[in-house]
């Protein structure tokens, strides 16, 4: 019933920016934790950055270390909608970028503990 879908993505030289943007619909309550993940092939997925709201008031957000002081990850509730803006994009950047909704508050980094999830969209940065 919950379905989600990435758009945003793109090829991009090193140094450029990208943001990405994941709708959710279905039944789905707006302030719940979402994150985004990314997968390059022949690698794991990882965490990138999430989302969430603790004790149902305050908003906070994670990010993966490789990726703090470029990426900014936002959200629009009453759209059901999270962001990532991507700045000084580098070749190991370049991944499938997933999103992923309805995860843990207290586990954002762990994609198992996300119920849904995208399809993806593919970002690329060029050396």
């Amino acid at each position: 019933q919950v379905q989600l879908v990435e758009s945003g993505g793109g090829l991009v030289q090193a140094g450029g920016s990208l943001r990405l943007s994941c709708a959710a619909s279905g039944r789905i309550f707006s302030r719940i934790a979402m994150g985004w993940f990314r997968q390059a092939p022949g690698k794991e997925r990882e965490f990138v950055a999430a989302t969430s709201w603790s004790g149902g008031s305050t908003y906070y957000a994670d990010y993966a270390d490789s990726v703090k002081g470029r990426f900014t990850i936002s959200r629009d509730d009453a759209k059901k909608t999270v962001y990532l803006q991507m700045n000084s994009l580098k070749p190991e950047d370049t991944a499938v970028y997933y999103c992923a909704a309805d995860g843990s508050p207290k586990a954002l980094a762990l994609a198992s503990r996300y119920e849904y999830w995208g399809q993806g969209t593919q970002v690329t940065v060029s050396s």
